[in-house]
């Protein structure tokens, strides 16, 4: 079998901080479909496949190219209906969707403006320029302002992963049951990507949430634990 190219957004020390290239990481290994990450720099993803894709992750598989998470995950399904199914049908697709949606709507702003100063410090030293540039235009503000202000922001974001503690209480080993899924993929990406880069802790030491992203980060041989991460509690 090929081995697939994931190319994996990289920043300093080895540090993989996107969500969504943890997310289909995951996804490969839960179809049990080898593939290797390539490290990309931000400034670099205009050089792959000919610029037609603006973010990472991006597959290489074989003579076909893809890009964007949704349509990685679908293509793999697809692609290989004989592995284990990422989407068992198309309304556990659309609940993935909704999990998605929620955590943005509750929690991605919060957390990106919390940590875009950390994100900026742990960026490669040619990404920096461009990262610090197009975010402060984004916001409107310095990046240095908005760190400022950011321990309002943090309770915040804790407050937004609510419901995803309120689904574990049932005593759920993962978001998908018994077994784990793309929507346990989708939230632990949110966190692993802040484990990469965070230099304030998010969660409280007695949060549920750490349990169970422990699970996820031990699943297909410690996926979750081989570049380097900081404590997400003090």
């Amino acid at each position: 079998m090929t081995t697939i190219r994931l190319y994996d957004l990289q920043v300093r020390d080895d540090r993989r901080p996107s969500p969504f290239c943890w997310r289909i990481k995951y996804a490969l290994a839960h179809k049990g479909l080898p593939f290797e990450a390539v490290p990309t720099a931000l400034t670099d993803i205009p050089s792959i496949a000919g610029g037609a894709h603006k973010t990472v992750p991006i597959i290489e598989d074989g003579g076909k190219t893809v890009g964007d998470s949704w349509a990685i995950a679908d293509y793999l399904d697809e692609a290989y209906p004989d592995r284990p199914r990422l989407f068992g049908s198309a309304a556990e697709r659309e609940l993935c969707r909704f999990v998605e949606a929620s955590l943005f709507v509750s929690a991605g702003k919060s957390l990106l403006m919390s940590y875009l100063k950390d994100i900026h410090d742990h960026a490669l030293e040619r990404d920096r320029a461009y990262f610090r540039q197009s975010r402060e235009k984004l916001f409107g503000r310095t990046l240095e302002e908005l760190a400022s202000e950011r321990a309002e922001r943090i309770e915040a974001a804790r407050a937004g992963f609510d419901s995803v503690r309120l689904t574990l209480k049932g005593g759920a080993r993962f978001l998908s049951g018994a077994h784990p899924g793309y929507a346990d993929y989708i939230v632990a990406g949110f966190l692993l990507w802040i484990a990469s880069i965070a230099t304030a802790p998010l969660l409280m030491s007695d949060d549920p949430l750490l349990a169970w992203l422990g699970r996820v980060q031990d699943l297909h041989g410690g996926l979750g634990r081989k570049s380097p991460l900081n404590a997400l509690v003090a």
